[in-house]
């Protein structure tokens, strides 16, 4: 019997891909002393594509733009400290997103997350989209020690949660590391589906986050 839904953060609650480009925007705006010089659309354009959809880090993203667009006057580290503190700033959630964590919670449904990335930093994106009232319990890789796929950071957070794999339903948008990595240690593995991966050997496939109460309630 389902118990628990356990989310990814990033690509499934957060529209991460909206949210970066309001931020790098704002960035060029607030930075524009020594980014100014740089078409804003270029800047936004270059800097989507070195992040690679969140798989490479801040700094190297960084060190390459000041490369190319010659950015002087300012260091990668003053860079990366201004993503630190303002992304949060420009967290844009996916549609339907409270009034479906607040229909589960009415459902008595434990909610969990696991996702990678910096702990203060993701932590920081779950509280400005104001979901962390409805989170029984949250793992973070960077505080966790581990990250997804590995199976003990999906174990770990059934055991916090008091009920077995089994119990839980985990819900991302990366085929692999969210979708198969829970099903293998025995969670329903349901895929929201983007365009950046062509599928996914999911329990089930949803194209929005008010699909999820039927789908449990009803399998």
């Amino acid at each position: 019997m389902i118990r628990a839904i356990i989310f990814d953060l990033d690509g499934t609650l957060l529209n991460r891909d909206e949210s970066l480009k309001i931020f790098i925007s704002k960035q060029h705006e607030r930075l524009e002393k020594w980014l100014g010089h740089v078409p804003k659309e270029e800047y936004i354009r270059r800097f989507i594509e070195l992040d690679d959809h969140g798989y490479v880090w801040k700094d190297e993203v960084f060190e390459q733009l000041m490369k190319e667009f010659e950015i002087e006057g300012i260091s990668v580290q003053e860079l990366l400290e201004d993503y630190l503190s303002f992304f949060k700033d420009s967290c844009v959630p996916f549609p339907d997103l409270l009034e479906t964590l607040d229909e589960l919670k009415q459902n008595h449904f434990l909610i969990g997350m696991i996702t990678n990335g910096k702990g203060q930093f993701q932590m920081d994106n779950i509280r400005a989209l104001e979901i962390d009232r409805y989170i029984d319990t949250i793992l973070i890789s960077d505080w966790e020690g581990i990250k997804k796929p590995d199976p003990i950071i999906f174990r770990r957070a059934a055991e916090r949660l008091k009920i077995s794999p089994e119990d839980c339903v985990f819900i991302g948008d990366h085929p692999e590391k969210d979708v198969k990595a829970a099903q293998e240690v025995g969670m329903r593995g349901i895929w929201i589906r983007n365009n950046q991966w062509n599928g996914a050997e999911a329990d089930d496939v949803i194209d929005d986050l008010a699909e999820i109460p039927d789908i449990i309630l009803h399998p």
